[in-house]
């Protein structure tokens, strides 16, 4: 235990605006406790400079709760429910982020963006929010604000869809297993997902819902590929330093298997529904916590000194994605 003997100021603290941020997130679903996490860590980190006894626990909590909350979430997701989804909806998903790199990599490019938060914007427009940011930023060594700016544009898009998505919908004629792709392809934290899907309809909320948690297991895939960019990178720069060698175990994201594990045990029926529902809220509550975390050691005036640019590209990005699984849709005849 001694790594809460070290850390359990910063850790406490983390879990004092954790519990505020999940109550209000709950009581405001649209918003979440994700992002009410990082708005209060952020208010009061930048009120007054935090005492240095808790900032290693604070690290701790930004940097392996968040790797142990990735882990917890993997038992929330079932590959039968994946595999029901049906290849079209899969195909949909595939072409989807793959537009949302594409448009991550011209417009970043052209609007001169940071490649880690150019990076974390994409995951979390193409896959699934704050899960997927969470999920790469320990990969790419994401500093704190790319975090925050990056988790608050996918938030802000997310609520924008909830709006407009179901007047949209109606607007296109789609139809409720339609509405529901359009919308578990589109939008990216689970609740506005719900939110919007259900609004449309019950079949559509439902298959949204489904469309959404297929989306998720990408994280796997996309978390793997940062890897290997990595890697290279790595040896790129180790190479350029005489007698540094560098070891692609030191960034393998472990906690990826662990987030498969969980996803396994669910599959199998290892798990029951209680068990599963405890666990999805727990690893709901420590997400939360690792981004309180993350708030409380974020500079806003550095945040704030990045500018509107990455608010535009991920406009650009979520546009592509809506706009690609409409027209996908249509070519394939699922309206």
């Amino acid at each position: 235990m001694m790594w809460l003997k070290n850390n359990y100021r910063g850790i406490g603290g983390s879990l004092c605006v954790a519990i505020v941020a999940y109550f209000l997130g709950n009581y405001v679903p649209l918003i979440g406790g994700a992002v009410f996490g990082i708005l209060i860590g952020i208010g009061i980190g930048n009120m007054k400079p935090l005492k240095a006894s808790f900032a290693t626990g604070i690290n701790f909590t930004s940097k392996k709760i968040l790797q142990w909350a990735v882990i917890i979430l993997g038992s929330g997701l079932s590959l039968r429910q994946v595999y029901a989804t049906g290849a079209a909806s899969v195909l949909i998903i595939l072409v989807t982020i793959t537009a949302a790199f594409v448009a991550v990599i011209i417009a970043g490019r052209l609007l001169k963006i940071d490649s880690n938060l150019k990076s974390l914007i994409g995951v979390g427009t193409a896959i699934c929010g704050g899960s997927a940011i969470a999920a790469v930023a320990p990969i790419i060594e994401a500093d704190d604000h790319d975090i925050a700016y990056s988790i608050s544009t996918v938030f802000l898009f997310n609520i924008v869809a909830v709006f407009i998505f179901p007047a949209l919908g109606h607007a296109l004629g789609l139809t409720q297993m339609g509405f529901g792709l359009f919308a578990g392809t589109a939008i990216n934290d689970t609740s506005s997902v719900v939110a919007a899907g259900y609004t449309f309809g019950n079949a559509a909320g439902d298959y949204a819902t489904i469309v959404k948690l297929t989306r998720t297991i990408m994280i796997v895939p996309i978390a793997l590929g940062f890897v290997a960019l990595m890697i290279v990178r790595k040896k790129r720069e180790a190479q350029q330093v005489q007698g540094s060698h560098f070891h692609p175990a030191k960034i393998f994201p472990w906690f990826i298997l662990g987030f498969l594990l969980m996803s396994a045990l669910n599959t199998s029926g290892i798990l029951d529904k209680a068990a599963i529902a405890f666990l999805k809220e727990a690893g709901k509550f420590l997400i939360i916590m690792a981004l309180s975390a993350i708030g409380l050691k974020t500079d806003l005036r550095k945040m704030l000194a990045t500018g509107l640019k990455p608010m535009l590209l991920g406009f650009i990005v979520w546009m592509c994605v809506a706009f690609t699984s409409i027209v996908i849709q249509h070519v394939a005849g699922q309206w």
